[in-house]
């Protein structure tokens, strides 16, 4: 078959994510007979079926998901390589990195001077993004690194470095029952509203939607949901919360994280003083407290 365009890829991502002809039409700005044409002329030339039609709506077919996760790919392929390339065009260059609030846990404060002594050093712009949304930032060129989350985020395509492990917390209300408890395990909190993160359906956690570190503690204090977190969340805690380790909880890294076949010198110089603070000891002294937050 011919090559597929990445206009074609745009027009199916949105269809396959509003999974209606319509709103993926008035995304796109355009009229929904020619989005529609041009699906069934992508669907021929691939020979599958991408997108099932009834009078309920629009579905995707196995075809359909497979596509769809490998469009998402190309097209976050094709924009870092012009945002990319526009940067590397500037007359001064910059640093791009993204993090989730306190992402970092703690550790960029202390990877910064490092890295400014260094000789192929630029300057750096911090982007604070939304829970999960580092390593789209960093596959669509958005950003040249990101402090990243394992297990929780997805590493493909990305060269990482372990900066440190941390164990889990549950964040309480003050006056919760289990406030005074010197640690827990999982199951105490069985039946405990839990934060549904992004990306969660509300079938998959009981709480509400939780986007950052503050509407998190908010949303405790409150006492409409209990969460478990690293424990570098321990440096946030307010005082009308407390924070008591989870000892059954499999421990959470923070990673580096940049592209894949990578040749920026100013990314390796980073890399190098976030391994130098990593490698230097304890980072967070307030997360390594017993018992109360």
């Amino acid at each position: 078959m011919d090559a597929v365009e990445t206009r074609e890829l745009t027009y199916f991502v949105a269809v396959a994510e509003e999974l209606h002809f319509g709103r993926a039409a008035r995304r796109l700005g355009m009229a929904q007979p020619p989005l529609s044409r041009a699906i069934q002329q992508l669907e021929r030339r691939m020979g599958v079926v991408l997108l099932e039609r009834t009078s309920r709506g629009v579905t995707l077919t196995p075809a359909g998901l497979v596509f769809l996760a490998e469009s998402r790919k190309a097209l976050d392929a094709v924009f870092a390589a012009v945002r990319r390339a526009q940067r590397a065009g500037q007359v001064a260059p910059r640093l791009m990195v993204a993090m989730k609030p306190d992402g970092d846990a703690g550790l960029l404060e202390r990877i910064m001077p490092v890295y400014r002594r260094g000789p192929d050093a630029v300057e750096v712009e911090v982007v604070v993004c939304g829970i999960g949304e580092q390593a789209r930032m960093l596959r669509d060129g958005r950003v040249d690194l990101a402090f990243l989350h394992a297990p929780h985020d997805d590493l493909s395509g990305f060269d990482t470095e372990l900066l440190l492990t941390q164990d889990h917390v549950a964040v309480l209300p003050r006056h919760h029952r289990l406030a005074d408890r010197s640690a827990l395990v999982r199951a105490d909190l069985d039946g405990e509203p839990a934060p549904r993160w992004p990306g969660l359906s509300p079938e998959e956690a009981s709480g509400p939607e939780v986007r950052d570190c503050g509407q998190l503690m908010q949303l405790v204090a409150l006492g409409q949901v209990v969460a478990v977190v690293p424990e570098s969340v321990r440096r946030h805690a307010r005082a009308d919360v407390v924070c008591v380790p989870v000892l059954d909880v499999p421990r959470s890294s923070v990673l580096l994280a940049w592209p894949e076949r990578t040749r920026s010198r100013a990314v390796a110089a980073f890399v190098r003083a976030g391994t130098e603070v990593a490698v230097a000891g304890p980072v967070l002294e307030a997360a390594r407290l017993p018992g109360r937050g």
